[in-house]
């Protein structure tokens, strides 16, 4: 049966994420104390997002949830606490971000946050949350209609991968005189145990218990598999291995690795590592 093996996740967008035993599910990806996924965003002095594609560096920072503040350690760096109270969207102070072709209303962490991250990244930039008024819906060209949100993932609230998927990879890097590559490199929130590879992409949903996902768009790959997340340095990128095989039609021949997904049911129910999950075949 198949298995739920590893729950990550990312608190700020493009920075390191944290390894989970249990997660709750909602509609806009993960959440655990009150903390969801890509909740907080990087961006430059225009709002723009930065992510580790142009700035690798930012897989160093690592985030620590703690009883009342998100601690950030990078190296050689002072460790940063931030509050995790949500402020008042009446007074808070708020700027307009911008997020691949969405833009989105964003709370404005303070000066102090902004100069940590400046020194951390190298380049001048603040930290952005998500604001409690704002709403960002992902495209429904690809949900089939079904209408959902998201914070400031790329494009869709949940990624699922296959730890077979990363195998059939690997084994293809390996006969290439190349270093296999641990999952983080493509950063999903689900991993999931006892399922062939890349059979995450035909699957008609992924079933927990009461929580049904539904996988809704292949993930394409951009340059960040290259970047080792426990050095922040660019290596060889798997994209030309990937190139002979992994080209997907139905994104305008995109390499893929991995799947979107959306929750469909069992809102705000618990998943957990070991959990088994269904995952009936879309044929």
């Amino acid at each position: 049966m198949p298995t739920l093996s590893a729950i990550t996740l990312y608190p700020i967008k493009s920075c390191a994420g944290i390894s989970l035993q249990e997660v709750t599910l909602t509609s806009l990806g993960l959440m655990t104390e009150q903390i969801y996924d890509r909740e907080w965003m990087v961006v430059d002095s225009n709002g723009a997002c930065l992510t580790q594609r142009e700035y690798p560096r930012m897989a160093l920072i690592t985030p620590t949830i703690k009883a009342t503040t998100l601690e950030l350690r990078a190296p050689g760096m002072l460790r940063l606490e931030i509050p995790l109270g949500l402020q008042d969207p009446a007074g808070a102070p708020s700027l307009t971000t911008h997020i691949w072709e969405d833009t989105v209303l964003a709370y404005d962490c303070d000066a102090l946050t902004a100069e940590w991250f400046t020194k951390a990244i190298g380049v001048p930039c603040r930290l952005v949350r998500f604001h409690a008024n704002a709403e960002r819906a992902v495209s429904t060209k690809w949900t089939n209609g079904v209408q959902t949100t998201t914070m400031f993932s790329d494009g869709y609230p949940i990624l699922v991968a296959g730890s077979a998927s990363l195998d059939d990879l690997n084994q293809k890097l390996v006969a290439a005189g190349r270093n296999a590559l641990p999952m983080n490199r493509f950063r999903p929130n689900l991993v999931i145990d006892g399922i062939d590879a890349f059979e995450e992409d035909y699957a008609e949903s992924y079933q927990l218990g009461e929580v049904v996902l539904k996988p809704v768009k292949p993930c394409p790959r951009c340059p960040m598999p290259s970047v080792d997340q426990a050095t922040g340095e660019v290596g060889p990128d798997p994209m030309d291995i990937m190139q002979s095989y992994r080209a997907k039609p139905e994104v305008e021949g995109a390499l893929c690795f991995g799947m979107n997904a959306i929750l469909i049911a069992g809102e705000d129910q618990i998943v957990r590592v070991g959990q088994e999950i269904e995952v009936p075949l879309a044929f």
